[in-house]
């Protein structure tokens, strides 16, 4: 979901002219971990979010260096704490695993998530998901995937230059990143292990 809200500072004192003795007031930027709403609108949905992330966690168990969140702030600028989304799933090579309250990535080597799942649900706006789609081209973002639980579809888009490809007309597909292969050819979306075993229900 895409999260909106107004920025917050904390006060420090800094002494900016030491000859003239005056000490200024200087911001110092917090970057929220929490807006305090529902991660999912829907059971449907949240079942969807944590079966992608618990099984994406599961692949990349004995990677030391592969970091998979769910509904996590991604702050991609420093200083700018308006500039952020939180991912359903997001998954990031080349990062340790370990708790984080949000992915600063300016304190990650700047290494931005390379794959990110949304999962739609009623409330989510052609516009809204047209905003998300932008900011994830815009920070490097090489995956995307938006998968509609109610439709039974699933939207690929793949980064080629500075731009998406969609991905189209596809009964399966394998992810470049994961290697894990999405079967739409049922009555519902089902994903595959690289060893061809299904990724496991929550329930």
């Amino acid at each position: 979901m895409v999260r909106e809200i107004a920025p917050k500072t904390q006060l420090g004192v800094i002494k900016s002219n030491v000859n003239q003795g005056r000490e200024t007031i200087a911001p110092d930027i917090v970057y929220p971990e929490s807006d305090g709403k529902p991660m999912a609108d829907n059971t449907k949905q949240f079942a969807w979010i944590v079966k992608i992330k618990e099984n994406l966690e599961i692949l990349f168990k004995s990677n030391p260096d592969v970091f998979v969140a769910g509904d996590l702030f991604w702050y991609p600028i420093k200083g700018s704490n308006r500039i952020k989304l939180a991912p359903d799933t997001m998954v990031v090579f080349g990062r340790p695993k370990g708790q984080r309250g949000s992915y600063r990535q300016w304190e990650e080597d700047n290494i931005p998530p390379q794959v990110v799942f949304e999962i739609l649900s009623p409330c989510n706006s052609k516009g809204e998901m047209t905003r998300k789609k932008l900011f994830y081209l815009k920070h490097g973002v090489e995956e995307y995937y938006v998968y509609d639980p109610d439709e039974i579809s699933l939207e690929v888009s793949i980064r080629e230059d500075n731009s998406f490809k969609e991905v189209e007309d596809f009964a399966t597909w394998t992810s470049p990143r994961l290697n894990i292969r999405f079967d739409m050819t049922g009555d519902e979306l089902v994903i595959y292990y690289p060893d061809g075993s299904r990724f496991l229900s929550p329930v």
